[in-house]
């Protein structure tokens, strides 16, 4: 069976196209032109959409004339899922949360995780025993930081990232711009190693799986063994279509 997953965000969408549960195909895409050709290209028989930048009925509108099964607009409230979800208010959580902790359920069934997905927040959600989602935190990303040192104050520049992800960031900065530098970066990497210290003070047998834009930043700062799963929104998205597939076949 051929599915495609959309994850679409504020300025691009990035596709997964699965046959069966092999991811054979990935990229970004911006506009729903773009994704018209993917999905005549790769001629999907069920399609999912998760937006985290609003409604996704016009998106579904577009594909209802190309796919000939379900085309399935996820919505953490309602949609079924393959997991028991845990959150006091699932209407306000985010679909992107909610799909990785999914996919992180499928690739670690019975043993509890927890999702850094590094990326506009840095999101640190808990999945217990690969059953259940918990939640977790939201903090703001790398480039918020720098974004929020220069919008809201007088003098402080603001800072791009560092070209090279993994070069070493000086803790002490000797001018303005390496000292911010060193107070979003050593500080956001120190944040997350915090939260990550007393997950495992409480789950010791915890495994992290790391993803988002800025997972090649943070892979190589933080404690213990990390797993990498830079596609684990897509992943669990699909994992999800199957599930609600069968669960209107039934």
């Amino acid at each position: 069976m051929l599915t495609l997953t959309l994850d679409i965000g504020n300025t691009f969408v990035k596709y997964g196209c699965f046959e069966a549960d092999v991811l054979r195909e990935t990229a970004i895409v911006q506009t729903r032109e773009q994704v018209g050709e993917v999905v005549e290209r790769w001629k999907p028989a069920h399609v999912i959409l998760a937006s985290v930048a609003g409604p996704t009925d016009i998106w579904a509108a577009d594909l209802r004339s190309l796919v000939s099964g379900q085309i399935v607009e996820f919505r953490p409230a309602s949609t079924p899922l393959p997991i028991r979800n845990g959150y006091a208010t699932p209407q306000t959580l985010g679909v992107d949360r909610l799909a990785a902790a999914v996919g992180a359920a499928w690739l670690r069934p019975g043993r509890d995780s927890l999702i850094v997905d590094a990326g506009t927040a840095i999101k640190c959600d808990w999945v217990e025993g690969g059953h259940t989602f918990r939640g977790g935190s939201i903090a703001p990303g790398l480039r918020l930081r720098f974004q929020a040192l220069h919008t809201f104050t007088g003098r402080l520049p603001y800072l791009e990232m560092p070209p090279d992800l993994t070069a070493g960031i000086p803790l002490t900065g000797n001018d303005t711009e390496s000292a911010i530098r060193s107070g979003v970066l050593n500080g956001a990497v120190a944040e997350v190693n915090g939260i990550l210290d007393q997950y495992r003070a409480q789950r010791p047998a915890l495994g992290v799986l790391l993803a988002g834009g800025d997972a090649a930043f943070f892979q190589s700062r933080l404690k213990g063994p990390i797993f990498v799963i830079p596609e684990l929104v897509l992943l669990g998205l699909h994992r999800i279509l199957v599930h609600t597939i069968d669960y209107v076949e039934e």
